[in-house]
């Protein structure tokens, strides 16, 4: 069957035409989220997320280009995506020897410091606070919050200075025994 026939048969909910291009694209999927990746573990889980988005998503193929093309689009962004999660998540997770030496440590930060920060972050213009959340705690590049917040990169960059520089006139009285 062709495929132009089984995304059509997809669209109306026919789960075996949704099983034969399923078939007929998971090895190659799979290769590209393999080799981008390095891993068969992370290949796996990709693969699966990328035939979830498509079968998902399927009323917005249009049948312009092969089902293969689209599918590879789709492929490239979930792995994309995945990479930069798994990347996130390694930068965060400690070796256990290094998280017993952190712990150890006899300095304590003044109680109410948590709710002084969160405070100083929502006192930030919306640009530097969204730049600051986005870099500073979750991990994004400046070209990407720059693509998200429809700004360059250079924009991202001076707004992260600004809000660090507002950070930290704002809690400088928190700073006394903890500067070195």
């Amino acid at each position: 069957m062709e495929e132009r026939e089984l995304t059509a048969r997809v669209k109306l909910g026919d789960e075996a035409a949704e099983r034969a291009l399923y078939d007929a694209h998971v090895d190659r999927v799979y290769w590209v989220a393999y080799r981008m990746s390095g891993r068969h573990d992370l290949a796996q889980d990709f693969t699966q997320d990328v035939f979830i988005r498509a079968f998902d998503r399927i009323a917005d193929y249009r049948g312009d280009a092969p089902f293969g093309a689209w599918l590879h689009t789709i492929t490239m962004s979930v792995v994309l995506n995945g990479l930069r999660k798994v990347k996130r998540f390694d930068q965060r997770e400690a070796v256990l020897e290094e998280a017993g030496m952190v712990t150890s440590s006899t300095r304590e930060a003044e109680p109410d410091l948590k709710e002084r920060l969160a405070q100083a972050i929502d006192a930030l213009p919306e640009g530097c606070r969204v730049t600051f959340l986005m870099h500073d705690v979750e991990g994004f590049t400046h070209e990407e919050i720059g693509a998200a917040m429809g700004t360059t990169a250079g924009t991202s960059k001076a707004q992260l200075s600004r809000a660090r520089a507002k950070l930290r006139i704002a809690l400088a009285d928190f700073a006394g025994d903890w500067i070195q």
